[in-house]
């Protein structure tokens, strides 16, 4: 097994060099399934327009273990900088939903946000993980993306209009009319979905090292048979780390890390010095920012990130608010 994954990921190294003269690298059969995987109609935010699914990446399995201690190893050192502990926010029974299932993809940012707000508000969720091959999981919804969320029975669907609902669901109490706060608020969830997401993909691709990294995660975390998790691992890991290079075209972005230092810049100047965007505690932009950067964090471009901009210290502080999942175990 060691020395296929060995001549697989020589082959991937084969087919990067040969893809830059020639975009026939990859199959396109192969490449228009793993699109269904890692590029769009898979999540959507906001706006309902297709989103990418793997925006995120993660290590093998001995990385990750290595990854695992050094979050405690910088939860630890972040101690003695950020010593503030956060309370979360906890709701009235009565206002606790009690039956709510999350329709995901483990990589997909859209989910990820979802996540963030149930986690922050301990509100008590099962996870299903959908195959984004098949999509078997999601057949009794006419809404074929995710996140999809089932809440005391009802179907919500698209991330922000789900939190939205959610919210108005626990804070019933909160008045219609926007106040400055809101405004700003609004602004920078746009600004998530809009302009942060759209950084990430070229970082995490960026190189053939990085690419297989995205993959292993995805097909470790996400629901693949055996033959599904080689496929999409290496051939995907090849097609995206073309498909990265389109991106960067499409949005202007001529260098990767620098693009994804000044969107973490330019979070940290919308702070303007508080401990959160929602003053002192978090608001939902803080929990979209937080949710999107969530599983890159301890990662190379996620390490790279905190090492080069001022974004580490919120960051802790969001990771004590939040505090440990709510999510139901099965």
């Amino acid at each position: 097994m060691r020395r296929a994954q060995s001549l697989a990921s020589s082959g991937l190294g084969r087919a990067l060099l040969e893809g830059s003269s020639s975009s026939s690298a990859i199959p396109t059969q192969f490449q228009c399934k793993l699109l269904k995987v890692a590029l769009y109609n898979s999540c959507s935010g906001s706006s309902g327009r297709p989103r990418l699914f793997s925006a995120y990446v993660g290590r093998p399995a001995r990385a990750v273990s290595i990854g695992v201690a050094g979050a405690v190893s910088f939860s630890i050192a972040a101690s003695s900088v950020v010593p503030n502990v956060y309370a979360k926010e906890t709701l009235s029974s009565e206002f606790l939903p009690k039956d709510v299932v999350l329709y995901q993809y483990e990589a997909c940012p859209f989910c990820n946000k979802v996540k963030a707000f149930l986690d922050y508000y301990d509100i008590p969720y099962k996870v299903v993980e959908v195959n984004p091959l098949s999509k078997k999981e999601i057949k009794w919804s006419d809404y074929k993306k995710v996140p999809i969320l089932t809440v005391d029975g009802e179907q919500m669907v698209d991330s922000s209009d789900i939190i939205d609902k959610l919210s108005r669901k626990i804070h019933p109490e909160k008045s219609d009319d926007p106040s400055p706060d809101d405004n700003e608020e609004k602004k920078w969830r746009r600004w998530v979905d809009n302009d942060l997401v759209h950084v990430l993909s070229p970082n995490i691709y960026r190189s053939a090292s990085e690419a297989l990294e995205s993959f292993d995660y995805i097909t470790s975390n996400g629901n693949f048979s055996f033959t599904e998790k080689l496929t999409v691992k290496y051939a995907g890991a090849a097609a995206m780390y073309f498909v990265s290079k389109n991106l960067k075209k499409k949005h202007n972005i001529t260098d990767e890390r620098a693009a994804l230092y000044k969107a973490a810049e330019t979070w940290v100047d919308a702070l303007n010095g508080r401990d959160f965007l929602g003053g002192s505690k978090p608001n939902l932009a803080d929990l979209a920012v937080f949710a999107v950067l969530r599983p890159i964090r301890y990662l190379r471009s996620g390490g790279d990130m905190v090492e080069n901009t001022q974004i580490g210290d919120w960051y802790t502080r969001m990771e004590r608010a939040i505090g440990e999942s709510s999510r139901i175990k099965a």
